[in-house]
């Protein structure tokens, strides 16, 4: 995939020098909104979510899409994703009322969080919503929550760990022995049979290896793992599952020219051998399960901002911006990359190489290292791609700096779908105490 293919697969060309993502100018919404801002494009997250669907409706009719929650919580992609048949996994309570707030019944969400906490437990069973327990220890705390409650114990998942993981970056490699989530193979059989025994009646599976991940044959170990393990507790206690979840870690394409993943590949390692599976019969017919977030999400987003200052110390070039890393902290946490582009292109520019960095009161803030972009002035704009996944749901107040807001594009339109934070919302959820409102004099 050469370059101005790879922005195209993203939905951007350059129109006489200017940037156009979604068919609509960059610098006349930057303009307009002022930046930096967050840009959304609605029908690259249908287009994405189809593409996986189709994927799967080849293969393996009785399959769900649960669109991981925690890449994007905005309130209009979650109603996107709804209209067009996804079901929701949810890391976080919070996350669960934002998916009912946007109108999403609980029989189309998930909960996969991990060190639950009993008041997590209570909110969840309340909503109606199933838990994907991450330790056996919890299955009993759960059970005294249904108990308590009086609610009828039905559906019940465990989230196995396969010891094989994969990821972009070491904090987002979610299975091993070392790493905190799920529960190793020696424990499953014990897990389940113990289910069973407190009353549960009906059953999942879910794993997840990690995320970002773009090499296809990254799933076939665990895959084949997972498959194995759930043929043995299907066979030594009876169980036949409702679901099987494959978990999501789909990952997208940031480098330039890179190929995206290879669905093919990706399909024949997991939804072919899962129902090669169920075509011998030997863990039933359930339903499958995947739960991709950034391969729907993230290319489906820009973040606008603007050089403020540039800056030559003699030894190398700045070129500071008006987002830092609380409005995009994936660079400063993880290392990783996101394409910068420039919005204008003004003729045969001379190239220059700049670190692009932000306002943040840190060294760290840096959103770009050695960028090679036209030779840029202040009062430029700029695009940073790729950030609809982990890019608002990352971002904070840090350095007391008002979060940015978020457009949708759609058919020539656009919509305000968050509002940008002003100097207030920084200081209202707060209270000073009546002792420290009273005017005193203190000899320090």
């Amino acid at each position: 995939m050469d370059y101005f293919e790879w922005l195209s697969y993203k939905d951007l060309e350059y129109r006489d020098g200017i940037l156009y993502f979604a068919n609509m100018n960059t610098i006349e919404i930057a303009e307009k909104y002022g930046t930096p801002i967050y840009i959304i494009n609605e029908k690259m997250i249908r287009k994405r979510y189809r593409e996986l669907k189709d994927m799967l409706n080849s293969v393996y009719k009785k399959n769900r899409i649960h669109f991981a929650v925690k890449s994007n919580t905005n309130l209009a992609v979650l109603k996107i994703l709804s209209s067009e048949g996804s079901f929701f996994d949810c890391s976080s309570t919070g996350e669960i009322y934002t998916c009912l707030k946007s109108g999403i019944p609980s029989d189309r969400i998930i909960y996969t969080g991990n060190m639950f906490t009993d008041n997590d437990f209570e909110f969840a069973v309340k909503q109606d919503i199933l838990v994907n327990l991450d330790s056996y220890s919890q299955l009993e705390r759960l059970t005294k929550i249904y108990d308590k409650i009086e609610k009828k114990k039905n559906l019940i998942s465990f989230r196995f760990n396969p010891e094989f993981g994969a990821g972009h970056h070491p904090y987002t490699i979610t299975a091993g022995k070392e790493i905190k989530f799920g529960i190793l193979e020696h424990q499953v059989i014990k897990a389940y049979s113990k289910a069973k025994e407190l009353g549960f009646t009906k059953f999942g599976i879910h794993q997840h290896i990690g995320s970002g991940i773009i090499k296809a044959n990254d799933y076939e170990m665990p895959a084949q793992k997972f498959l194995n393990i759930i043929e043995k507790i299907a066979e030594e206690l009876g169980i036949q599952f409702e679901f099987v979840d494959f978990g999501g870690g789909l990952g997208i394409p940031y480098y330039p020219e890179t190929d995206p993943l290879d669905l093919n590949r990706y399909s024949d390692i997991v939804f072919k051998r899962f129902k090669e599976s169920v075509e011998n019969g030997e863990i039933g017919e359930p339903y499958l399960f995947i739960e991709p977030g950034r391969y729907i999400s993230a290319e489906s987003s820009i973040l606008l901002t603007q050089v403020n200052t540039i800056k030559d110390n003699g030894f190398k070039l700045f070129a500071g911006i008006d987002a830092g890393f609380n409005t995009l902290l994936r660079p400063t946490l993880y290392g990783s990359y996101h394409h910068i582009i420039v919005c204008e292109k003004r003729g045969k520019q001379e190239d220059l190489k700049y670190d692009v960095v932000g306002p943040i009161c840190e060294s760290g803030d840096v959103l770009g290292k050695e960028r090679v972009l036209p030779k840029l002035s202040e009062g430029d704009y700029l695009a940073i791609l790729d950030v609809g996944a982990y890019g608002f749901t990352m971002s904070s107040s840090y350095n007391s700096r008002p979060r940015a807001a978020e457009l949708l594009i759609n058919d020539g339109n656009i919509y305000k779908i968050r509002n940008e934070e002003t100097f207030d919302d920084l200081v209202k959820a707060q209270i000073i105490p009546k002792h420290l409102k009273e005017k005193k004099s203190y000899r320090g």
